[in-house]
């Protein structure tokens, strides 16, 4: 049995590259020869992974067959895949952090933020009018699976507390959270 357009679903992959010229395109040519669909990119290039590498999340659209195919061509061409699955995601929110932002190294709190919420950076705009020695702040659009803002924005909460950073939040379901 084929898979059909209606088949197409959202995906994520987590990938590790090495930090060389040309390595995210490289790991992006097996998601187009197979024809995936690209959703969103988040590159952390100054965040190394324990190996030494660059941690890289591909969001994409495929068939459930090409998304396999996907992963298999990314691993037949030498990509570390560290983990592919079926996107969870469906509801998005907006969060503000206001603070020392560029001090208390950003790439670490998006790093921190995907690792214990398990949302998605989907993206994020950093406005530092004054230079980044003074405050700044930054739009966060995170995609989180169904039902989980809440627990989201308590995990922004504290990883915010810990950098002294502060929390601008969405309101959900009419109320303040």
């Amino acid at each position: 049995m084929s898979d059909s357009a209606e088949d197409v679903r959202a995906y994520t992959v987590r990938l590790e590259l090495v930090d060389r010229p040309g390595e995210l395109l490289r790991a992006l040519q097996p998601i187009a020869g197979q024809g995936g669909n690209l959703l969103s990119i988040f590159h952390e290039r100054g965040n190394l992974t324990p190996r030494g590498d660059i941690p890289v999340e591909v969001d994409l659209e495929a068939t459930p067959g090409q998304f396999d195919n996907i992963v298999d061509a990314l691993r037949d061409a030498g990509i570390n895949v560290i983990q592919a699955g079926a996107e969870q995601y469906s509801d998005e929110l907006t969060i503000v952090l206001v603070g020392h932002l560029v001090d208390t190294d950003l790439s670490d709190t998006l790093s921190q933020i995907q690792r214990s919420t398990g949302a998605s950076v989907r993206d994020f705009s950093l406005s530092a009018p004054e230079g980044e020695q003074e405050e700044s702040s930054a739009r966060l659009r995170l995609a989180t699976q169904k039902g989980q803002a809440r627990d989201v924005i308590g995990e922004v909460r504290a990883i915010a507390d810990e950098k002294e950073l502060r929390v601008v939040e969405p309101l959900l379901g009419g109320e303040a959270v």
